[in-house]
């Protein structure tokens, strides 16, 4: 079943059953279980080292997961690298530009699996570029080099040239680390006006717990490599739940979108 028809049939886009992962011998994730709907967005929070990215990276074809992973109803092991290229897309927390490169270069690499081997992008890559160029309103950029942009300016880039390659699933791992809080609401606005008009199932890493909060359709709580919980913002963002995982003094109020995480100072010990 192709992206599209999974999507009009309403069937999962992506399903994880059992994944384990262990990296030079440690063990990293251990069983985990996730179900996400075709145009849902799913962020997956908790303390560092819980897995987060790992699980990203499995689910992006990164690490090697046999038959623990379904992408739209085709075991992700079964996969080609190209055909896996051209259902999901990957934006990485610091992604590898090459020195020199510019903006229209940087976004034409999201339309290699589309190019044979030892071809040339065609014209209708290139009009595939222009498009998500202008898009992202980025068309001004074109021939600067990724170097000289700002945060909040690669930011875009980066997410131009994985919309460049047509993909269904788009795997955000801290899409907003690096950024002001002008530009994280930016790109996560973008993001889900993106994710509303095309379509998009996005799965999401982010360590800002209020800005997950007000974003997910769903969230999802990684502990010690293992899902802990999952469910609506409200559901998953509680004082206890945090309390108990990310070891920290909050309060958990309510908001505009969904709950907000405000650290408080712990009382000092008598």
């Amino acid at each position: 079943m192709s992206p599209e028809q999974a999507a009009a049939a309403g069937g999962p886009a992506v399903e994880v059953r059992g994944l384990h992962v262990s990296l030079d011998g440690t063990p990293i994730l251990t069983g985990v279980d996730l179900t996400i709907a075709a145009g849902e967005w799913v962020t997956v929070i908790g303390p560092n080292g819980a897995g987060k990215s790992t699980l990203l990276r499995a689910i992006g074809g990164l690490l090697p997961a046999p038959e623990a992973i379904t992408l739209f109803g085709t075991p992700s092991a079964a996969l080609r690298r190209r055909d896996r290229a051209r259902v999901v897309a990957t934006v990485a927390q610091s992604p590898i530009v090459p020195p020199g490169m510019s903006v229209l270069d940087y976004v034409l690499l999201g339309r290699t699996p589309y190019i044979p081997p030892l071809g040339r992008e065609s014209a209708a890559d290139v009009d595939a570029v222009h498009e998500v160029l202008h898009r992202l309103d980025l068309v001004g950029f074109h021939r600067r080099e990724l170097a000289t942009l700002s945060g909040g300016e690669r930011q875009r880039v980066f997410l131009a040239r994985a919309l460049a390659q047509g993909a269904t699933l788009l795997l955000l791992d801290e899409p907003t680390s690096a950024l002001d809080i002008g530009h994280q609401q930016e790109v996560l606005e973008l993001v889900d006006q993106l994710r509303r008009e095309s379509g998009l199932t996005v799965l999401a890493t982010m360590h800002d717990l209020s800005l997950a909060g007000e974003y997910a359709d769903r969230m999802v709580m990684l502990a010690d490599g293992r899902v802990v919980a999952s469910g609506t913002p409200h559901e998953v963002l509680t004082e206890h739940l945090l309390a108990t995982h990310y070891r920290a003094s909050i309060r958990v109020v309510p908001g505009a979108h969904g709950p907000l995480v405000v650290p408080v100072r712990p009382r000092p010990t008598p």
